[in-house]
């Protein structure tokens, strides 16, 4: 069993700084509906304080996240090793959707790199439990980088095809679970050109 933790003090915060990947685990309340886990990259999870996680939520397909969170809260964030001595944790806790529309959206969009805007939304994430586990079982790999093709993605299209995108693909979940509202999907705002 492993260790239970109050609260990510710098030992681990040091630690999620270092990896390189992190998966985000959701799921409806109905008996027979589709849990959601999806993996995360480019360097888009933040440590807020010693309670609180945020990440950057890109646009995609699907916005089963958004709408399990909207629905019920419920979340957990996993991170594990895939260098270095080998450790898993865990971060349990109730996640909130943060969109442009919300007044801390720009505060917790500062502490990225990657800029705020262009951005589906934030996740905040309010932890309940933090757990390690050995990590054993994870496999070790080399990191070469990370994927650009979302920010391509966002770069060949204009704010325009990117809202109609929203509008058409992350209204619900694949249970028909209300996800994104018109007036969030409408509030996408493009990202500054670098001259």
């Amino acid at each position: 069993m492993g260790k239970i933790f109050e609260a990510i003090d710098d030992s681990i915060r040091t630690w999620i700084e270092h990896q390189n990947m992190f998966f985000v685990a959701t799921a409806p309340r109905a008996d027979d509906g589709l849990v959601n886990l999806s993996p995360k990259g480019l360097d888009a999870l933040r440590v807020v304080d010693g309670k609180t996680l945020a990440y950057l939520d890109f646009g995609g397909s699907g916005a089963e996240t958004i709408a399990h969170l909207k629905e019920n809260g419920r979340i957990v964030i996993m991170l594990c090793a895939f260098d270095g001595p080998p450790k898993i944790y865990r971060f349990y806790g109730t996640g909130e959707v943060l969109t442009s529309l919300d007044s801390d959206f720009a505060e917790l969009a500062a502490l990225f790199d990657i800029p705020g805007v262009g951005i589906r939304s934030i996740i905040r994430v309010n932890i309940t439990r933090i757990q390690d586990s050995c990590g054993y079982g994870v496999p070790i790999y080399a990191f070469e980088g990370h994927r650009s093709s979302s920010q391509n993605w966002l770069a060949a299209k204009s704010e325009t095809d990117i809202r109609d995108y929203q509008l058409e693909k992350n209204q619900q979940s694949l249970d028909g679970i209300p996800a994104m509202t018109k007036a969030e999907a409408e509030a996408f705002v493009y990202p500054s050109k670098k001259e």
